[in-house]
């Protein structure tokens, strides 16, 4: 085949050509540009490996760097091990079977989404501690004495992997369950005639043709679980995402930190494809149009094991911690619970209002770009944009923190030839902060907007333009009003997750601004549980607001679009 046979595409032009094509359109170049700028931070922190080795990071790498990256595997192994049991167990369990309660489960399942795993893990270190009331009451009941008893150690990395589990099993939950539903009841009943019992028909049926859902939750999960910082430092289990933090407050080494970040930026890249890899060979069901089965009724003694099964995840992910919270809350709470708390909550407030605006701005210029010319170049410009929730929080704000720095050197230095000094201008700020927050969870918002575009029919697109309508009219006269709840859903979703993150708001919030998120760590990381317990509890109220919204939808196709990152589509 000839060079210009090769360059060639489907409608006689060179791919050169459909390339300057693209590029002349407005939406193309704003979604490539968003593109570029969300992936600058991620760049300079690869960038870093190909700085020359400090003696900080020859003593990291030669000492501690194997043990950050075999403990960031330990975790990752239980926690997909737990909430791949737990998920896919309880998902089963609400579709196939008829128990009491069960319908209450359907979407009470989802509950621990809302609550941060590190206010989890800081409420059952209080509960299980030596002096905490679990142990204190059994020491009373069997009037045990140091040395008389073992009980497992909370603070420890199998203890850090149970409390991440509580509040990520959802994630799977949510897919296995939306898989299950859609299976048609004719594969099920084909192995059940065949002389396959209910756990066999489950084992080669139902649960090989729900892997590509799993694989997407558990990709979730473990994408969640390297980015952790609060579980994982109040744990005391070294982490690479500890290890950044490590690195740079106590050595100093922004350029150390960086390189860390990198085998953190290694290790999501990695998923990302492990999880793309486990979609491939999809089992598809060759029967989708028929009927779901009917979930099965369970004798009395079976349906409580099932409830009891189903409602020890939601007792222990969220009602306990939410009831411990607000007992300490009611009993004790915040001493600044005035003007000064006020102050915290409103500094959350308007990061998360600026943060999820331009998140939703960003997200419906990029779906709206993407229907307008739904080309190849557009696509990866867009998956190339929302990678950031495969990026932990942590990386990104070194590779922000890396960036904003060398700005602000060279602007002193150009300001210093004219005779003043500026000092750090983007360094510190509100702006980083809202950078890094928008770069980690645009693809929240691009979820949740795209889902809502898809659902309004072409025809009106092109009624609107056969009318002389362009681009910009359409989408501002027809799209928008359609898009209110699903652009009102994205904006909630980023405020949410705003308001829960930490490892980047502690690494780039200015000095003196305090979040709730940063107030209940500080308090929390001091053993000052009754105090962190009021900005606790609101993180975790406020969360409550899109983790009911979602599970209302649970049995709609919309709820896989509303969680799974755009790159995990095949």
């Amino acid at each position: 085949m000839s060079v210009t046979e090769k360059d060639r595409r489907p409608g006689g032009l060179r791919l050169g050509e459909r390339i300057r094509l693209q590029l002349n359109s407005g939406w193309t170049l704003a979604a490539l540009g968003i593109a570029l700028v969300l992936l600058a931070p991620s760049l300079t922190v690869l960038w870093s490996l190909t700085a020359p080795a400090s003696e900080n990071w020859a003593h990291l790498r030669s000492t501690v760097l194997p043990g950050y990256i075999s403990n960031t595997l330990q975790l990752m192994a239980l926690v997909a091990a737990i909430t791949a049991v737990v998920g896919v167990g309880t998902a089963w369990l609400t579709v196939s079977a008829e128990f009491p309660g069960r319908y209450i489960f359907n979407w009470a399942l989802v509950l621990p989404l809302a609550t941060p795993a590190y206010i989890v893990a800081y409420v059952y270190t209080d509960l299980l501690s030596f002096a905490g009331p679990v142990q204190t009451a059994l020491r009373g009941v069997t009037g045990w004495q140091v040395g008389d008893y073992h009980f497992p150690a909370v603070r420890s990395l199998p203890g850090a992997a149970v409390m991440l589990s509580l509040v990520l099993y959802p994630y799977v939950y949510l897919l296995a369950r939306t898989s299950f539903e859609r299976q048609s009841a004719a594969l099920f009943d084909a192995a059940r005639i065949l002389g396959a019992g209910p756990m066999r028909a489950f084992l080669r049926v139902a649960l090989p043709c729900a892997r590509p859902a799993i694989a997407g939750g558990l990709a979730l999960v473990l994408m969640e679980t390297i980015s952790d910082f609060g579980v994982v430092d109040y744990f005391a289990v070294p982490t690479l995402t500890a290890g950044i933090f490590r690195t740079w407050f106590n050595l100093g080494d922004a350029v150390s930190a960086a390189q860390i970040a990198a085998w953190l930026f290694i290790f999501a890249i990695a998923l990302v494809f492990i999880e793309f890899a486990g979609r491939r060979g999809r089992v598809a069901n060759p029967l989708a149009r028929d009927m779901t089965a009917e979930p099965r009724k369970l004798g009395w003694l079976a349906g409580l094991a099932a409830a009891f099964a189903c409602a020890l995840p939601i007792v222990l992910g969220f009602l306990v911690p939410v009831s411990v919270l607000a007992h300490y809350a009611l009993i004790e709470g915040d001493p600044m619970l005035g003007r000064n708390f006020i102050a915290f909550a409103r500094n959350s407030l308007v990061v998360a209002v600026i943060a999820a605006s331009l998140a939703t701005a960003f997200a419906l210029l990029l779906a709206y770009g993407e229907r307008l010319h739904p080309t190849r170049f557009n696509r990866i410009s867009i998956r190339l944009a929302t990678l950031g929730y495969a990026l932990p929080g942590a990386m990104i704000a070194i590779g922000i923190l890396t960036l904003s720095t060398g700005i602000d050197h060279a602007l002193s230095d150009t300001a210093e030839e004219f005779g003043f000094s500026p000092g750090l201008i983007l360094t510190g700020s509100i702006a980083g902060l809202v950078f890094a927050y928008v770069a980690r969870f645009l693809t929240a918002a691009y979820n949740a907007t795209h889902s809502g575009l898809e659902k309004i029919h072409p025809t009106l697109d092109a009624a609107a333009r056969s009318l002389g309508a362009q681009p910009r009219r359409v989408l501002s006269a027809i799209h928008m009003p359609l898009l209110r709840g699903a652009l009102a859903s994205a904006a909630l979703i980023v405020f949410i997750d705003v308001m829960k993150e930490l490892p980047a708001t502690l690494l780039l919030r200015p000095f003196n601004f305090e979040t709730l998120a940063t107030r209940t760590y500080r308090l929390a990381s001091d053993e000052k549980l009754g105090e962190a317990s009021t900005a606790a509890l609101m993180i975790v109220l406020l969360g409550l607001i899109p983790t009911i919204l979602l599970s209302l939808s649970i049995s709609k196709s919309g709820a896989r679009a509303a969680i799974v990152p755009p790159y995990t589509e095949k």
